[in-house]
């Protein structure tokens, strides 16, 4: 008897043994061709140079991904950035343009219908466990719904920036205060920290958008960080307090040098900035972190980029951003994941158009036919071929009169303003815009003529316009 049970038990073990092999082997295999994870982390007003303030960041994924040196936006501002990161278009087609009014923010992103059909709706289609985390659009109402393709929803509706805001958490509407715990950024990492978790264990392929403010003004750094940059000051530039902008339209002639105090003001913000910056550090960390705790790292794409640039006193600017200059429109753009190459920068003119179709694509979904932009995957994986040696610039009427220009890959920048005016420079010899070479009575033909195709042009007209066709 005895022995009958200890060969039971012997059987009983050999059995649980070779299923937990056999089911470690499945899991593996399963692994190996299960859909990408894809983690897509959007700063807020970051600069290109700022990314030299993110040292985790540059070690977790510059060193072990791909870094882009010509990623730009085509419209500088929050909203339409966002919009165009969600569909996949230029703003002349998502119908987004500002931040707010009845042709920008989410009211706008809204009566476009572009909610009904975007990243999240066609993610989610395929099977994608969806996630947004943090900012979605500038004046979002807080409504207590929850929008289509969104499994997970925690979104900013309202209040100030790093402490005392609103929440709308899967429509609940939950207000956090001004404690050290209720620090933005923090908050932001811990839910799409376990979103990432939860979606791990349950073995499904996710997207989570985390979106923290930072760096924002008013950039509120947390209290951990408040010192680690003191007495930083702002990049000078050759352009910074440009000396002569006798080459420059009205708007940025009538602007005087800066003072001394102002210059101050841009130091201490540069240190803000800085600091703030470091729990965006600690979330995207954080985040790798914990994909590789969960045994996804290696089957997981990680972005890192911005939805605009800032101003920081060059061309005499002190701040803001909407502008056609690169410090508002070229952006920080780091990606790591399966099959890119550790430590390789890019070159390609990369755009905010592209974001979507390269999830698609990456995710092995169909890519919408109204598209403008491109799938970056050929690019990652080091085997492209053709590619865009244009992109188009856009924007409405705020510090300048509305504006369309076109960026080349050869480095030449030319802005038509309404009402006449021009802007062309060669940025190859002149990278910090410093020579305007516009001449009214001789405008560039061949750019001219390629911007009239930009402007109006939707879905694959678009690609073959960026193309010179």
């Amino acid at each position: 008897m005895r022995r009958t049970v200890t060969f039971s038990v012997a059987v009983a073990f050999a059995v649980l043994l070779v299923s937990g092999v056999w089911g470690s082997a499945a899991r593996e295999a399963e692994g190996a061709t299960a859909k990408p994870n894809i983690v897509f982390i959007l700063a807020d007003d970051m600069r290109k140079d700022d990314l030299k303030y993110m040292p985790k960041t540059l070690s977790k994924l510059r060193d072990k991904g791909m870094s882009f040196s010509n990623a730009f936006v085509s419209n500088a501002l929050c909203c339409p950035t966002r919009a165009t990161i969600m569909r996949g278009q230029y703003a002349h087609n998502t119908g987004v343009w500002t931040n707010k009014g009845s042709s920008g923010g989410w009211q706008a992103y809204s009566n476009e219908g572009n909610e009904k059909d975007n990243v999240a709706t066609r993610l989610h289609a395929a099977g994608y466990r969806t996630g947004l985390f943090g900012k979605y659009l500038n004046e979002y109402s807080g409504s207590t719904d929850t929008l289509p393709g969104w499994d997970r929803w925690f979104a900013h509706t309202g209040g100030s920036q790093y402490y005392d805001y609103k929440i709308n958490d899967d429509g609940r509407i939950i207000h956090y205060g001004s404690t050290t715990s209720t620090y933005e950024t923090d908050v932001i990492a811990d839910h799409a920290k376990t979103f990432i978790g939860i979606s791990a264990i349950a073995r499904v392929p996710f997207f989570a958008y985390v979106a923290p403010r930072a760096p924002h003004g008013p950039a509120t750094p947390a209290s951990r960080d408040k010192h680690v940059y003191d007495g930083l000051k702002a990049p000078r530039l050759p352009s910074f307090n440009e000396k002569n902008v006798a080459d420059k339209p009205p708007w940025i002639r009538k602007l005087p040098r800066l003072s001394d105090a102002k210059m101050a003001k841009i130091d201490n913000r540069a240190e803000k900035r800085a600091e703030t910056l470091q729990a965006l550090d600690d979330l995207v960390a954080g985040i790798v972190g914990k994909l590789n705790d969960r045994g996804v790292l290696s089957n997981t794409y990680i972005f890192l980029t911005s939805d605009n640039g800032w101003h920081g006193g060059e061309h005499r600017i002190p701040k803001d951003k909407w502008r056609p200059y690169e410090e508002d429109i070229r952006m920080p753009l780091l990606v790591r994941g399966p099959g890119v190459a550790a430590g390789h920068q890019a070159h390609k003119l990369v755009l905010d158009t592209d974001y979507l179709p390269t999830f698609t694509d990456l995710a092995d979904v169909h890519t919408p036919n109204y598209v403008d932009g491109r799938s970056l995957q050929p690019v990652l994986e080091g085997n492209t071929t053709d590619w865009r040696s244009a992109i188009l610039l856009e924007a409405a009427a705020r510090y300048s009169p509305a504006y369309r220009g076109i960026r080349t890959s050869d480095g030449r920048k030319y802005v038509e303003y309404a009402g006449g005016k021009g802007e062309l420079y060669h940025l190859g010899h002149d990278p910090y815009e410093l020579r305007d070479s516009y001449d009214p009575s001789n405008p560039p033909a061949t750019l001219t003529k390629r911007l009239k195709k930009l402007r109006s042009c939707a879905a694959a007209s678009c690609r073959a316009a960026e193309n010179g066709q």
